[in-house]
């Protein structure tokens, strides 16, 4: 099989691109290796046109757990299901990056499929895999304005990182961990976690990714220009002339009466008016189109919505472009629950419920490229009536999962530890009803309802959605730009970016970045960054007057956890044969669980402290290790002639010999002691299988 590679150095390694006739039906295929990890993407594309009013592109990311060498599933299933929730989010990275280089008036169905066929633990797909879709797609017959490339950049120990391995970011110095992407010379796709990282450390970041992310596309178009095929020649959608003129007639005399409301029910009803009285009229035209009509429609709305903002800083609600929507909240909406906290910014409305568990809670997850648990879990739902329709319900789609992964970033660097919080604890984000970024009022919401739950939180952490409206360069005019603070429907639907960046009063712990137009410049990060601050401290604000700190009690319905130590070697005194000590005590002391971890720490969780107190103080007699000299207490169970036998409590006991019971001639042990006597003794001898010696006559 004759094949082409071509090789290049990213972050000290090898990236090396591979175009052979594998997958060769498809448009165009490539298969990218870094270090032992290889993904294979392919793009393929309908001949002929759709019937679509949008681009109409998939995105798949398929995980195989062969790439990893593993075998799991269900004992029944043993192969790939649905996507993991890590595929859909790595699906939605490559889609991010590529969709806004496609011509919009594209309406041929593609699908761009990256398959993983090696993971080596240190080397993440995700760089691999958008490296082999921006080349399959550069050296396939489809019309695409890239190339496009991404790098992961990381900060560990004051010193930025490219392309870190797994190792070097689960580091406990590592304070960020980035993925930035675009075209030459923009950012076009930000997905950003850190430990409250400064607005001016992340454009250092963004900088130092854009110039790996130059040299990888000077790379990639020398692979185009040798590979590459000849690009098909697509027939456009186009909206008849004689058509357009006609309908944006009838639209610019009305359409600024109903974009301009001072709510999205206002504004809803408005433009639904709006809309039937327009296809009325239109639908009497000679030339009418379903397409068409939807087509002018929505670009009338983008001109008035984007011109109105260049040019007279006029927003579709009026406010300013810096201003956020009315804000209000409320906590402990529900006695049952653990924590609750409802927040609302606009008409965009969020409930987060709070639950808390004992350790053995946490999820356990099994994929391709982690296997371990979860103990932090923040759930986002986004139901059909929160935006007035109807729907069914099938589960977490990829909207949900995206945003239920980006709120939880945001918050798990504050957090406490296992050791100084024992709970696994989950949220639960409803979102009761929609306009603009959902996702960052899930954060305010989830960081009030943890506080309202008594998780000690070490700050609460705000967010918020920034937009651009952009009017690029052309022969005779310089490019122009404005940054709108929080935005909603329309400027997020006709707007030019959604940037999210959620933080504590101190920094950034995460960052979304998704555009319609080309990129983003350093300058205009900057700027959003800015922005952005001035915003999340004044959210911090509000909600400082919502809730200022944790509550210092837990509810009464939560679980109460004790822990301890104990030394690894007793685990099994602990759980007992075939657990028959462990579920002993569970049922003696009606207790929800005991979770013993490898390492000795053992959670005892009960409704009632009482009980789990008494629990623990059986537990620490079951673990106790005895040391010569320590003075004990016990009762004679059992006289022998050589001896009595005192039971220490915790299964142990300990034997006097005759020698050890007084000073002096010992005619029979019962003159001594006698069964049912509670004795006070020394421990003289600790064997290594256990036995213990003890010593009555050392106590006189």
């Amino acid at each position: 099989m004759t094949r082409k590679q071509y090789t290049t150095e990213v972050g000290g390694k090898t990236l090396t691109i591979e175009i052979s006739p594998l997958a060769e039906q498809a448009n165009g295929a490539a298969l990218a290796k870094y270090g032992e990890t290889a993904v294979l993407v392919t793009a393929v594309m309908e001949k002929r046109e759709g019937d679509f009013d949008y681009v109409p592109l998939k995105v798949d990311y398929e995980e195989r757990f062969y790439a990893a060498g593993k075998v799991i599933g269900s004992r029944y299933i043993r192969r790939e299901g649905r996507p993991s929730e890590e595929a859909v989010l790595s699906a939605r990275l490559v889609d991010r990056v590529i969709r806004p280089l496609f011509d919009e008036h594209i309406r041929n169905e593609m699908q761009v499929v990256a398959t993983v066929l090696a993971y080596d633990e240190e080397n993440d797909p995700d760089f691999v895999g958008l490296m082999a879709a921006s080349i399959a797609l550069g050296i396939s017959d489809i019309s695409w304005n890239g190339p496009a490339a991404g790098v992961r950049v990381a900060k560990i120990g004051g010193k930025i990182v490219v392309n870190p391995t797994s190792s070097e970011t689960k580091n406990p110095e590592c304070e960020m961990e980035m993925f930035a992407a675009g075209p030459k010379g923009k950012i076009n796709m930000i997905e950003l976690g850190g430990k409250e990282i400064s607005e001016k450390e992340i454009v250092s970041a963004c900088e130092a990714a854009q110039r790996e992310i130059d040299e990888l596309i000077h790379f990639q178009e020398k692979i185009i220009k040798e590979s590459g095929k000849k690009k098909a020649a697509l027939k456009l959608f186009e909206v008849d002339a004689e058509f357009r003129a006609e309908a944006e007639k009838f639209l610019r005399e009305k359409i600024e009466s109903a974009i301009y409301k001072p709510n999205k029910l206002e504004y809803t009803e408005a433009m639904a008016n709006l809309k039937a009285e327009y296809f009325a009229f239109i639908s009497a035209s000679e030339k009418f189109d379903g397409r068409s009509a939807n087509h002018v429609w929505e670009e009338v709305i983008w001109e008035v919505v984007q011109k109105n903002i260049l040019e007279k800083d006029k927003r579709p609600d009026g406010r300013k472009l810096g201003e956020i929507r009315k804000l209000d909240g409320e906590v402990k909406l529900f006695e049952r629950t653990h924590g609750s906290a409802l927040f609302i910014r606009g008409n965009t409305q969020t409930l987060a419920v709070t639950t808390l568990a004992a350790p053995g809670a946490e999820q356990f997850i099994e994929t391709m490229e982690f296997t371990g648990k979860r103990r932090f879990m923040l759930h986002y739902n986004f139901p059909p009536y929160s935006v007035g329709e109807i729907g069914s319900f099938r589960g977490p789609g990829r909207r949900e999962i995206g945003h239920g992964a980006l709120a939880e970033k945001a918050l798990r660097s504050l957090i406490p530890s296992q050791e100084e919080f024992p709970y696994t604890v989950r949220v639960v984000a409803e979102t009761l009803s929609s306009n603009g970024s959902s996702s960052m009022a899930t954060v305010c919401a989830s960081a009030l309802s943890l506080m309202d739950a008594g998780v000690p939180l070490k700050k609460p952490a705000a967010g918020i959605a920034m937009g651009i409206v952009e009017r690029p360069a052309t022969s005779d005019q310089r490019p122009e730009y404005k940054i709108l603070t929080d935005i909603q429907g329309p400027e997020d639907f006709y707007g030019g970016m959604d940037f999210k960046v959620a933080g504590t009063r101190d920094g950034v712990t995460a960052v979304q970045l998704d555009v319609k137009i080309r990129g983003l410049t350093s300058e205009m990060i900057e700027k959003t960054l800015a922005q952005a601050k001035e915003a999340r401290l004044r959210i911090l604000d509000f909600m400082n007057g919502v809730l200022p700190s944790p509550r210092e009690k837990l509810s009464g319905y939560a679980p109460t956890i004790i822990q301890l130590r104990i030394n690894p070697e007793k685990i099994g005194a602990v759980i007992g044969s075939g657990g028959k000590v462990i579920n002993g005590l569970i049922e003696k002391y009606k207790l929800s669980s005991i979770d013993i971890e490898e390492d000795g720490r053992v959670f005892i969780s009960a409704v009632d402290r009482e009980r789990a107190e008494t629990a623990l103080g059986e537990i620490k007699a079951l673990t106790r290790e005895y040391k010569v000299g320590e003075i004990v207490e016990g009762k004679v169970v059992k006289l022998l002639d050589f001896g009595a036998i005192v039971d220490l409590g915790g299964g142990k006991d300990g034997m006097i010999h005759v020698s050890e019971l007084k000073n002096g001639f010992v005619k029979t042990v019962n003159e001594v002691v006698k069964v049912g006597d509670f004795v006070r003794v020394k421990v003289i001898r600790v064997d290594a299988d256990g036995h213990i010696g003890l010593s009555l006559k050392q106590m006189e």
